[in-house]
C-alpha cells in the first residue's frame, strides 16, 4: 500500500506538470527510479508516462523517457500507449515528441483503435496531420469495422474529412461489420456539412443499405435531420420509401423515434402515404407510434390522415399495440381520437388502462462505437 500511495502522489505531480517535484522525489533514489519506470496503477494499469501524455506535460514526459528510461511503448490494461493518450487529448507537442522517440504510429489499443482513430474523435487537425506524415494508415479498422474516416464523419468536421481524403483518396470506400458506410454515420449524427462533402467527393451508391436494410436517408429522418434528408433527395436520388429488411419505410422509423417534423416532411412535402404498411406483418406508422407510447406522434399521424382502424395481418389495431406496451396515455389518446375499442380482451384492457396513470417505459438505443 505504501508503494501505491507513492505512485498516486507521483501521478498527481505528473498530471499537474510539476517536473521539479518529481525530480526531487526521485533524486538520489535509484530503487524508486527503477520501480517507477514500470509501476502501474491498479485496474487501469496507467503509468506516469500515460498521465504525462494525457495532460500534455511535455517536460515531464521527456524526463520520464530520457532520464528515468521509461519505454514509450508501455501499455495500460486497455493496451493504450502514451501515443494513444496524447492523440486522444489533442496534445500535439507530446505526439510530436513520442513519434520522434520512435513510438509506433499504428499501435493498437483494446478493440483495435489506433492513435489516428483517437485523434479523429478529438477533431484535432494538427495531430491528425502529424500522424499521417509519420505514415499512419487511415485504412486500418477497429473490431467494429470502423476506420478513421467513419469516426471523422461521426464527429462532423469537414476539414478533417478533407484531410483524410487528401491523404488516402479511397478511404471513404469502407463499411463497418454491419455494412454501415461513413455516409450512414454522418447522416445519423446530423453532420450536414460532412454529408455535403461526401456527396460531392465520394461515390457512394444511392440508397446503400446496412445489414438491417437501413439507408442513409432513413438514418437521417429517424434522427430528425430533415436538412440532410433533403440533401440526399436532391443530390443522391434517395428514395423516400426505401424499405429495410423487415419492410419498414422511413415513415415507420420516424414514428418509432417520434420525429413528428420528419413525418410532416414525408407526408406533406413528399406525398408519402401515411397508411403505407411495413411488409413483414402489415404494421402502419400508427401501429409503431402506439407500440412505443408516443401519444403526440399518434395525434400527428391522425392529423396527417392515418386510419385509426387499420389492422395488421394478425388483425391488431394501434390500440392492441398501446395495450401490449401498457401505455395508458396512448390508449386514452386513441380512444379520444375515435378508435373503437373491440369486444375482445383488448377492449376490456383498453378501458381499464385508460383509467390508470401513465406507465413510462425506458428504451435504450445502440450508438456508433466510441473510444474507450
Amino acid at each position: 500500500m505504501a508503494d501505491e500511495a507513492v505512485l498516486k502522489r507521483l501521478v498527481g505531480l505528473a498530471r499537474d506538470g510539476r517536473l521539479r517535484d518529481i525530480e526531487h522525489a526521485l533524486y538520489d533514489n535509484n530503487d524508486l527510479r527503477s520501480w517507477i519506470g514500470v509501476a502501474r496503477l491498479p485496474r487501469s494499469g496507467d503509468t506516469l508516462l500515460h498521465y504525462a501524455a494525457r495532460h500534455g506535460a511535455l517536460d515531464v514526459l521527456a524526463f520520464l523517457v530520457q532520464d528515468v528510461g521509461m519505454d514509450v511503448e508501455l501499455c495500460n490494461s486497455d493496451y493504450k500507449r502514451a501515443l494513444h493518450e496524447a492523440a486522444s487529448m489533442g496534445r500535439g507537442d507530446c505526439v510530436h515528441y513520442l513519434l520522434a522517440r520512435g513510438a509506433k504510429v499504428d499501435c493498437l489499443k483494446k478493440s483495435d483503435w489506433t492513435p489516428l482513430m483517437m485523434a479523429c474523435t478529438r477533431r484535432d487537425l494538427e495531430v491528425i496531420r502529424q500522424l499521417i506524415e509519420h505514415w499512419a494508415d487511415p485504412a486500418l479498422k477497429n473490431k467494429d469495422g470502423w476506420n478513421c474516416f467513419h469516426i471523422a464523419c461521426r464527429e462532423g468536421d469537414p476539414s478533417v474529412v478533407h484531410c483524410l481524403l487528401e491523404a488516402s483518396p479511397e478511404v471513404w470506400d469502407t463499411e463497418s461489420t454491419t455494412l454501415r458506410s461513413p455516409l450512414h454515420t454522418a447522416a445519423m449524427h446530423g453532420c450536414e456539412e460532412v454529408v455535403s462533402v461526401l456527396l460531392e467527393k465520394c461515390s457512394y451508391r444511392p440508397d446503400s443499405r446496412d445489414s438491417c436494410g437501413i439507408t442513409p436517408f432513413t438514418d437521417a429522418l429517424r434522427n430528425g435531420h430533415i436538412g440532410i434528408a433533403k440533401l440526399l433527395l436532391d443530390k443522391h436520388q434517395a428514395s423516400p420509401s426505401a424499405a429495410d429488411c423487415m419492410g419498414a419505410q422511413p415513415l415507420h422509423h420516424a414514428s418509432v423515434t417520434a420525429q413528428e417534423g420528419a413525418l410532416r416532411f414525408l407526408m406533406q412535402d413528399l406525398g408519402v402515404d401515411v397508411n403505407a404498411r411495413a411488409t413483414d406483418i402489415g404494421l402502419t406508422a400508427l401501429h409503431y407510434a402506439a407500440k412505443e407510447g408516443h401519444s403526440n406522434t399518434v395525434r400527428t399521424l391522425f392529423e396527417l390522415g392515418a386510419d385509426l382502424q387499420a389492422k395488421d395481418i394478425k388483425g391488431r389495431t394501434a390500440l392492441h399495440m398501446a395495450c401490449a406496451g401498457q401505455h395508458a396515455s396512448t390508449v386514452r389518446t386513441l380512444l379520444e381520437l375515435g378508435l373503437q375499442d373491440t369486444p375482445d380482451a383488448s377492449g376490456t384492457e383498453a378501458r381499464q388502462l385508460a383509467r390508470k396513470p401513465d406507465v413510462h417505459c425506458i428504451f435504450t438505443e445502440c450508438d456508433v462505437p466510441k473510444a474507450d
